[in-house]
């Protein structure tokens, strides 16, 4: 597993998640399977795991284990595949089936990308290698990343590379994308560079390239409407005192969490009762994010902008 993607936080995470050894958990970002591992470690007998991942690479990781169910599905579902789940095994195993009713104990959600993501060169993830413009988690449909910068008016494209990257010079970028395609089409990651070449800074051209392949795989992959809708079926499928673990990689996930977390919606906006009590359904556990260790960065690069935040269901919703 370590091969295909090293977990970040993984003790704090689990830690943090897992309050009840018989309890039943969900990981929504099964990926390698390192965190679901670590949770089953932490489970008796009774305890379960249902695990989500929507590429399906990440299933030839499966784990040999009866209390792990593993789902290939985007983490936006969640809530319905539970209830859907509760609905399948009321004949075969009617305890869990009352017991999924009840609520899950805990759920984990590491987002981003998995280590193997970025390191299969044909996924098109990464601009360190020149492959395909792909960069979709689920690669049986929907657009890809030359889709994006192909059809996408330079508005758009401007749109998407200055929220979802935080590009400085968006406006440029998008200009030369849409000059680049009318000479010729853009079709690959070398392609891509090439077109804006132009506007990397030579100081930090890396850091530029992160953020602009990071825009367009979040509009390939929907990232931030999936966890908007992700967070609200989380806050519908824990039980009362169930714990939420979000593991974060840039400010615009990280914003989202902390969030929901304080107010109950992906905005932050207060929604307050008759009395003035601001109705939210979690209460954070930590108050500010935790960090990974110096240690375990400088073993994992992907470690560097980990944030953790852990909220407990309130199933009373008033803060």
């Amino acid at each position: 597993m370590s091969e295909y993607h090293t977990p970040v936080l993984l003790d704090e995470s689990i830690s943090a998640l897992v309050t009840n050894p018989s309890g039943i958990y969900a990981d929504v970002t099964f990926g390698g399977g390192g965190h679901t591992a670590e949770i089953l470690s932490r489970l008796n007998e009774d305890g379960h795991v249902i695990a989500f991942d929507r590429d399906e690479d990440a299933l030839s990781n499966r784990i040999d284990d009866p209390r792990l169910i593993l789902i290939r599905s985007d983490f936006r579902f969640i809530h319905n595949h539970i209830l859907r789940l509760a609905h399948d095994c009321a004949g075969s195993d009617p305890r869990l089936s009352e017991r999924l009713k009840d609520g899950l104990d805990g759920i984990l959600a590491d987002l981003g990308v998995s280590s193997h993501q970025f390191d299969t060169a044909s996924r098109g993830f990464s601009f360190r290698y020149d492959a395909l413009l792909d960069m979709r988690m689920n690669q049986e449909g929907g657009m890809t990343a030359a889709d994006v910068v192909g059809t996408y008016s330079q508005e758009d494209l401007e749109r998407i590379l200055r929220i979802y990257g935080e590009v400085d010079n968006s406006r440029r970028v998008a200009q030369l994308i849409v000059s680049a395609r009318e000479r010729g089409g853009i079709s690959t990651t070398g392609e891509l560079y090439a077109a804006i070449e132009g506007a990397v800074p030579a100081y930090s051209g890396h850091k530029f390239l992160a953020k602009v392949f990071q825009a367009l795989r979040i509009e390939v992959n929907h990232e931030m409407r999936s966890l908007e809708k992700f967070l609200e079926g989380a806050a519908a499928s824990l039980k009362d005192e169930g714990r939420l673990a979000v593991i974060t990689y840039h400010s615009l996930e990280d914003r989202m969490v902390k969030n929901f977390i304080r107010t109950g919606n992906a905005g932050g906006k207060e929604e307050k009762d008759l009395f003035g009590v601001v109705s939210a359904p979690f209460r954070a556990v930590n108050r500010k994010p935790l960090l990974p260790s110096e240690s375990e960065i400088a073993s994992n690069t992907r470690a560097r902008s980990a944030k953790l935040r852990v909220a407990s269901r309130n199933m009373g919703g008033r803060k």
